[in-house]
């Protein structure tokens, strides 16, 4: 049995987090409650956004990769979300946006 929790408990926890520290953030697709992949657009300030998920790093471990496309980002998520539709999408918009996906959807 895996230890991993669910997608939808891990969005929610992203989303309170975020909130609570007094940036904003939003579900634009639901997905999967269970097992979905989570793709973050995160959006920091004076930073262009950034599409963030997770995935397996150079190392073997879980780890945020970044997405992001050359160009028109909200076509590149949409795309994805066509052909997997229990993708979640997340919009956070706070300083450090990266962190606190990590923090959040990683596992340790």
């Amino acid at each position: 049995m895996s230890g991993r929790l669910p997608s939808g408990m891990l969005v929610s926890a992203l989303l309170r987090r975020v909130n609570d520290a007094g940036g904003f953030g939003a579900v634009m697709a639901k997905g999967d409650p269970q097992g979905g992949a989570i793709l973050v657009i995160a959006i920091d300030k004076g930073v262009p956004p950034r599409l963030l998920e997770r995935g397996i790093g150079p190392d073997g471990r879980t780890a945020l990769i970044d997405s992001t496309p050359a160009e028109n980002l909200d076509g590149y998520w949409q795309r994805r979300r066509a052909s997997d539709p229990d993708l979640w999408v997340i919009e956070v918009d706070i300083a450090a946006a990266e962190r606190f996906a990590a923090e959040t959807i990683l596992d340790d």
